[in-house]
């Protein structure tokens, strides 16, 4: 269960309340009251609980949960006398229920509250501030900036000139924004970087820095997380596409264009002039050399290195990265010469 010295709870909230949010089957009382979310293992009489893989049967079968949340197929899987939510997809379910109770934790999901702006916050007299705009701290809004309604910008965070920033965004402690765009309900984790100006020389004797005249364009309901760094573009804008979600600790060179709904897990480099598609998904440690093009829907497994353009649909893996069952006869045959090199040397 979350801890009340972090997260403020809303609710109680009726079962049925809950599972009609979530558009699911209910088995048991609907005026059952539910006090909090929490783990099967955690979870007390007043809470209500999730399962979605069989490796937790064990918790499920001495969860004290009042609630369970779960697919069709494993209500019997539940003890007798616990309800059950019945959903096609219970992680998603738990991730609108437990918004329900910790809206806060949602960007642009809790009710507009008054504005503040803290002592020791510095905001220049020509920043347009919307309605309920909080600023702790140490932050400093420049001149121009534009904040929009419920914007929260946490202590020592910088926003730059002329930066605007939707309603319902947060800015994370430490961050820094320049020469940017942001959409609505984005939320920005502590020490981002946007908008600084990206690698680009003139190579010769001595290098020549390139101006880098861009702009960094992030869409509506973007995630981007702790100490990731986003570069401007040169010329043409950086672009992190609506509903992408960016791991922490990833590179973003100039020019990088993200379309929608992406996924880019931690530690991931993207060199300049890259153009991924909707809907991909680049795991762990993933790579990508400069001016190559990743098809919509296109998944890299992690570590892996990409330097050819890449197909729509399709899944690749390894360094440089193949076709995703070429990669894994490579792994298995390795595997072999390695247990071959073994025999040999114990005759």
């Amino acid at each position: 269960m979350a801890d009340p010295r972090f997260f403020d709870r809303s609710g109680p909230f009726r079962l049925g309340q809950l599972a009609a949010l979530v558009q699911a089957e209910l088995v048991g009382d609907p005026d059952l009251l539910v006090e909090d979310v929490a783990s099967l293992a955690a979870a007390g009489p007043a809470d209500l609980a999730f399962f979605d893989h069989r490796r937790y049967l064990a918790d499920l079968a001495a969860t004290a949960a009042g609630a369970v949340v779960c697919k069709p197929a494993m209500a019997e899987r539940v003890p007798a006398g616990k309800a059950r939510v019945l959903v096609r997809d219970p992680q998603l379910a738990m991730a609108i229920i437990a918004a329900a109770f910790y809206p806060d934790e949602v960007p642009g999901a809790a009710p507009l509250g008054e504005g503040r702006i803290e002592a020791g916050a510095h905001v220049a007299p020509d920043a347009k501030l919307g309605r309920g705009v909080q600023i702790a701290v140490g932050a400093v809004v420049q001149p121009g900036a534009e904040l929009g309604d419920g914007v929260r910008i946490e202590p020592a965070a910088v926003v730059g000139r002329n930066v605007r920033i939707g309603a319902g965004s947060r800015i994370g402690a430490g961050a820094s924004l320049s020469h940017c765009l942001v959409g609505e309900r984005v939320l920005i984790h502590p020490g981002v970087r946007i908008g600084q100006d990206g690698f680009g020389f003139a190579m010769g004797a001595s290098h020549h820095k390139v101006p880098q005249l861009g702009r960094v364009v992030i869409e509506d309901d973007v995630e981007i997380g702790a100490n990731t760094t986003i570069d401007r573009g040169s010329g043409s804008d950086t672009v992190i596409g609506r509903g992408s979600k960016i791991d922490n600790l990833v590179m973003i060179a100039h020019n990088v264009r993200i379309g929608a709904h992406c996924i880019i897990v931690a530690q991931s480099g993207i060199s300049g002039s890259v153009t991924i598609g909707d809907h991909c998904v680049l795991a762990a440690q993933s790579g990508v050399a400069g001016h190559l093009v990743l098809g919509p829907r296109v998944q890299l497994a992690a570590r892996g290195a990409v330097t050819d353009d890449l197909p729509a649909d399709s899944i690749y893996g390894g360094a440089p990265a193949v076709p995703i069952t070429e990669w894994r006869r490579q792994v298995a045959s390795i595997r072999m010469l390695g247990k071959r090199k073994k025999k040999g040397e114990a005759r």
